[in-house]
């Protein structure tokens, strides 16, 4: 990765007396994170998240889930230097999925003992608020047990903004249609610098957060992310830390932490390619920084297998989803699948008790709906 000329060079001070303090529940300064990010001794920040972890969530398990990340339209007005699977609204690869496309998707995530739907697309002109309400509620009529984790802030904000509405009546409405939990999608990092060189037209840090913020008003849980590696400085690193745990601090809206690595091969930013050293040194910082959201989930789908191994003795306690499906990371040149026996598999080799769970982090049954769904044709799906 490249670095900014403002940023400083590494410490060289001892750094320990930061990570005892954090490792035993301790809350870390702005500046002393920062400390950390410069500091080249990964074994030490990892023996320090990983006492973090160890001491904030169940110390024998490893959770993992069942979702597929499904998107329903790849046409998007962003264009975003980073991403390599969106097309413009009207290319003759654009699509939006229809109704027998999600019923083939969701019969195979019953059947793969899958729970949860992780909704997400592009900001596409065509498909205004009530559109998104009616695949709720057909979504919540056919499949009742079916977790609806969709729309990530970017999306919900230009729904409220093309409906002319506040983004708490957004929200609200979707919430009544059938959504249960908003993905952190779009936070990439949260510095307004960095958004205007990577997503220029996507909402701002501030926006970002208040989403969110309206989202726990709502009464909805969320996770958060962390997309670094691109064009960030370590001090931007920080900022998008502190926003996270302020937040949480006001609302308690995060179940959950997850930060991956730019994937550089097919974007159209070309940095450095940022490796495993960078992602676990910033993982267990997260960790270690970020007090107050319980789980941290490992980028198994950015770093491999034997990385995403690796990282649960760096301070992250859940190894996230089988993800079935996933099209964006992949479009953008990386490709790693599992399935629940090999995660699981990897948790036991690692020492843990894997623990499947809902997205509560609670210990999870199959849902008993029909893999079909009900075929209520009273409500119809909203046909693009």
């Amino acid at each position: 990765m490249k670095r900014d000329s403002r940023e400083t060079p590494f410490l060289s001070a001892d750094p320990a007396p930061i990570l005892e303090r954090a490792a035993g529940g301790g809350r870390i300064s702005e500046e002393e994170c920062l400390a950390l990010f410069r500091c080249r001794d990964l074994l030490a920040i990892g023996r320090a998240a990983h006492q973090a972890r160890l001491s904030r969530t169940d110390p024998g398990a490893v959770t993992y889930t069942c979702d597929r990340n499904t998107n329903y339209t790849n046409a998007c007005i962003t264009g975003c230097a980073f991403c390599a699977f969106s097309r413009k609204p009207g290319d003759p690869d654009a699509y939006v999925l229809g109704e027998s496309e999600f019923r083939a998707k969701i019969r195979e995530l019953y059947e793969r003992g899958g729970s949860q739907l992780l909704l997400q697309g592009g900001l596409h002109p065509g498909l205004p608020l009530e559109w998104h309400e009616g695949l709720l509620r057909w979504l919540r009529a056919e499949w009742p047990h079916l977790h609806l984790h969709c729309y990530s802030p970017p999306e919900i904000a230009y729904m409220a903004r093309e409906a002319r509405i506040p983004v708490f009546e957004t929200i609200r409405r979707l919430r009544e249609a059938g959504l249960q939990s908003i993905p952190g999608g779009g936070a990439e990092i949260l510095s307004d610098r960095v958004r205007r060189k990577v997503s220029p037209r996507k909402i701002s840090a501030d926006e970002w957060i208040d989403v969110m913020r309206q989202a726990s008003r709502a009464g909805l849980r969320a996770s958060a992310t962390m997309m670094f590696g691109h064009v960030e400085t370590l001090e931007e690193r920080v900022e998008h830390l502190r926003r996270v745990r302020d937040l949480q601090d006001e609302t308690g809206v995060f179940t959950a932490f997850i930060a991956w690595t730019f994937q550089p091969k097919n974007a159209a930013v070309k940095e450095e390619f940022c490796g495993a050293y960078e992602y676990l040194r910033a993982a267990a910082i997260a960790r270690l920084y970020l007090d107050n959201i319980p789980n941290h989930q490992a980028s198994w789908v950015t770093q491999g297998p034997k990385i995403g191994q690796m990282s649960l003795f760096f301070g992250l306690n859940d190894l996230g989803s089988t993800m079935i499906e996933e099209n964006v990371v992949r479009e953008a040149g990386t490709a790693y699948r599992m399935d629940a026996d090999e995660l699981e598999a990897m948790a036991r080799e690692a020492g843990f008790r894997p623990v499947k769970r809902n997205y509560y982090y609670e210990p999870y049954d199959h849902p008993a709906d029909a893999p079909e769904g009900r075929r209520q044709r009273k409500i119809l799906f909203p046909a693009y």
